[in-house]
């Protein structure tokens, strides 16, 4: 299976704090990665580094082929990033919102439009496209961010706690939306601290607690390694430090 992310000895310090400490794994492309850690963890700040946002105090990593250091422009050419913080102009429609970032990736507005539309309907914003987004709920925003994200059809996807604190339909149908992606090939790295949904989504999980990577590998082998039957028991487990 070929690679889409390799990460060596990764590392990123502020000042005094050790925010990820020498972190290394893969993950096969075309399958839905997730990270999973208590807040604080360091999962945000990993996200931030393989999508070129911060650089790596020390270590390396390749994305898609590509070296973050060395080839940013590539990477960030070829990924859709969603952070934790949607950052969305209130003033703006989805329709403003989307040309705006479809035009900043040099799309042409055929394909901004063509794209738009299908991934409106998909998500539920067919109606709601022409109305500012500072009107909008929680979880609609968190779909237009995601629209915003994935309107270029990019390989690989970075979803920073994609259905954190969002009404149970959003969230159904922002999880459907990663499953649908990810039933297409693409690969998808998901950081959340919800078993269930990482149950739900993920082929293969990298346990992070501290800074450091307590364990990787897919959801029944973490299973056999600590002797429980559950994730959220392997995640306890493991962050808890307890001998397998």
């Amino acid at each position: 299976m070929t690679t889409a992310i390799s990460v060596k000895n990764l590392t990123k310090t502020f000042g005094k704090t050790v925010a990820v400490d020498h972190i290394t794994f893969e993950i096969p492309e075309g399958i839905v990665y997730g990270l999973l850690g208590p807040n604080g963890a360091g999962k945000t700040t990993t996200l931030r580094m393989l999508s070129t946002v911060i650089k790596p105090t020390e270590g390396t990593a390749t994305v898609l082929g590509y070296d973050i250091l060395r080839e940013p422009l590539k990477i960030r050419e070829r990924i859709g990033v969603l952070p934790e913080d949607t950052g969305l102009y209130d003033r703006l429609t989805p329709v403003e919102t989307l040309i705006f970032y479809g035009k900043l990736r040099k799309m042409n507005r055929n394909e901004i439009m063509k794209n738009m539309d299908v991934f409106l309907s998909m998500l539920g914003l067919e109606e709601k496209r022409n109305e500012k987004v500072g009107t909008f709920s929680k979880g609609m925003k968190q779909k237009v961010a995601l629209l915003r994200a994935i309107l270029h059809k990019p390989n690989l996807l970075f979803l920073d706690e994609p259905t954190s604190g969002l009404d149970v339909v959003s969230a159904h149908d922002i999880r459907d939306f990663i499953a649908k992606e990810a039933s297409e090939g693409k690969t998808v790295v998901l950081s959340t601290h919800n078993m269930w949904e990482a149950e739900k989504l993920c082929q293969e999980v990298g346990i992070v607690d501290a800074g450091k990577i307590a364990a990787t590998g897919t959801i029944g082998d973490l299973e056999k390694l600590t002797h429980e039957a559950a994730l959220e028991d392997v995640f306890i487990h493991l962050v808890k430090g307890e001998e397998p």
